[in-house]
């Protein structure tokens, strides 16, 4: 396990690496993991090194003690320490997830509020422990959201569920949560790692290089209208059938095969 660096005794961010597998633990508990400008910084920095090596084709992000995160560290900006303008220069957490090119796992160990809650919306699957609750209070703090809360929670649950999420502030439960579609599913929370890490080796099995082609295209073509998206499949299908032999296809559909006798649902 190697360590992100702090002014205090115990690093901010704990990072591991295990085959083509990186798990990154927000690692500020006695403050809910509040993004403080270190956090922010490191995080940033520790995902685009990741996004560097291509033997890390998948991440799971999660939280240490009660919560995934506070969000941004109120503190910390109340003294003047740090800028709201600051999460969007090199502490831009959510934009370095957008440069991973392989999937994120948010496993969502506790509350998610605020920014806590833009960073869990940043990953690609969400799984939740019972534990967990969601919450936007950018309009009881009276700050307005600058990671994308306002547009991606209307497309996860539908506008009329985020604008009452948005605009009470209000608390929503884990089980809720997987109700209205933001989380794949609830899990106890001594299950959260293990199912995560089952999830992330399962999209490890897959073709390396079609996990991470396969992601960019659904990324791209969920921010298009339907008839661009289907022409954006149709390209990437024409460019990327030409290297797949029959033979290739015959071997991996044994394999599928096999697979599906032995799988059951999650």
């Amino acid at each position: 396990m190697s360590t992100s660096p702090s002014t205090n005794s115990e690093p901010v961010l704990l990072v591991e690496v295990s085959g083509g597998l990186a798990t990154l633990t927000l690692n500020r508990p006695q403050a809910m993991n509040a993004l403080s400008r270190e956090l922010r910084f490191e995080l940033s920095k520790a995902i685009d090194a990741l996004s560097a090596d291509p033997a890390v084709r998948v991440i799971i992000l999660t939280g240490a003690g009660r919560a995934f995160s506070a969000g941004l560290d109120l503190k910390e900006l109340g003294s003047g320490e740090g800028q709201i303008g600051g999460v969007l220069d090199g502490g831009n957490v959510v934009g370095a997830m957008a440069r991973f090119p392989g999937p994120i796992i948010g496993a969502i160990n506790g509350a998610a509020i605020t920014g806590g809650f833009e960073v869990a919306l940043a990953c690609d699957v969400l799984i939740a422990s019972t534990t967990a609750r969601f919450a936007d209070t950018h309009v009881r703090v009276g700050v307005m959201p600058g990671w994308g809360l306002s547009q991606k929670l209307s497309r996860a649950i539908g506008i009329s569920r985020a604008k009452e999420l948005s605009l009470t502030g209000n608390f929503l439960s884990a089980e809720q949560a997987a109700q209205w579609g933001l989380v794949n599913r609830v899990v106890a929370p001594d299950e959260l790692l293990p199912a995560a890490r089952a999830l992330a080796q399962d999209m490890l099995s897959a073709i390396p290089e079609n996990l991470i082609a396969y992601k960019k295209l659904i990324d791209e073509g969920f921010g298009q209208d339907l008839t661009t998206a289907m022409q954006t499949e149709q390209r990437v299908f024409r460019a990327t059938s030409k290297a797949v032999s029959a033979d290739a296809i015959e071997q991996r559909r044994g394999e599928i095969r096999q697979r599906g006798q032995t799988q059951t649902q999650p």
